[in-house]
């Protein structure tokens, strides 16, 4: 046997057992939440341990994979297990593929560098989807706050405190603001924990990565340390996401008339050149023929 096929079957057995030790890790923390006394700070507390852990065996292979995790919103064990399933099953799947025909006596130089090359597309396309469902989520995010500040606006001018207000708001804006709300129980389940609302609003922020929702949850810190004078910032900043969204909007209708031109030259101009400069053309094939006759 070929001292090629021996490392591969290493590989693959290798990868076998990691994948094997994160699912019993994570049935474990499972089954020990469930024995545990049912409530929601028991089950955050069990949730965050288990994304813990699991973000502890993907960082081994990227560390960058954890983060992004969390910004999409895969907080919990079950999500990060299943992309790093996800992940590490392809190349897996490809060098047992490997194994299998090496034994059968297939060609090793062309089946090696095909499967390969198919393991490594197979470990990196699921990070770059992994990136473009963050950089969704983000704008999603982004164009919610703008939603949020009207609405946190009147809830504050009402007589509610800023936690009450983003209660309300995780509660009842399920479907307005289904990304945030998303957020909002995340971080309400550690403040029922006994965490400090604007530590945990400040992590949130920190964590997402977005410019309007950390420039709106500086404001709600300023509230919740000083206990008012920030409503007029809360306006001031709305006023703001909206230049900030009406100059997108025009960088993006640059754009497209950019793309539009490009698409008339290309379709328009042969068919314009066609109907304008045909006469002639064919008024001088007829001299050059009569000419020629």
């Amino acid at each position: 046997m070929s001292p090629f096929l021996i490392s591969a079957c290493l590989l693959a057995g290798g990868a076998f057992l990691i994948l094997a030790a994160v699912v019993k890790d994570i049935i474990a923390h499972r089954a020990l939440a469930v024995r545990i006394a049912t409530g929601l700070d028991t089950s955050v507390a069990q949730s965050i341990k288990s994304a813990n852990r699991v973000s502890q065996w993907v960082g081994k292979i990227d560390a960058e994979i954890p983060k992004l995790l969390d910004q999409l919103g895969w907080q919990r064990g079950s999500g990060r297990a299943l992309f790093f399933v996800f992940q590490a099953g392809v190349p897996v799947m490809a060098l047992g593929v490997l194994c299998v025909l090496l034994v059968l006596g297939g060609d090793l130089t062309d089946t090696a560098l095909l499967l390969i090359f198919i393991a490594g597309l197979g470990f990196l396309i699921p990070k770059r989807l992994l990136v473009s469902a963050v950089n969704r989520r983000k704008e999603r995010l982004s164009k919610e706050v703008s939603t949020l500040i009207p609405l946190l606006r009147m809830l504050l001018g009402v007589g509610m405190t800023v936690e009450q207000a983003l209660r309300v708001l995780m509660n009842e804006g399920r479907h307005i603001l289904p990304e945030l709300s998303f957020e909002l129980r995340w971080v309400f389940g550690r403040v029922d924990a006994g965490l400090e609302l604007a530590l945990e609003l400040r992590e949130m922020a920190a964590l997402l990565e977005v410019d309007d929702l950390t420039d709106c949850v500086s404001i709600l810190d300023q509230l919740l340390r000083q206990g008012g004078g920030a409503m007029a910032s809360l306006m001031s900043l709305k006023i703001l996401l909206d230049d900030r969204r009406m100059t997108t909007l025009q960088e993006k209708v640059s754009k497209l008339s950019a793309k539009m031109s490009a698409v008339m030259v290309a379709f328009l101009f042969p068919a314009l050149l066609i109907v304008l400069a045909g006469p002639g053309f064919v008024a001088i094939f007829k001299a050059l023929g009569e000419i020629g006759g």
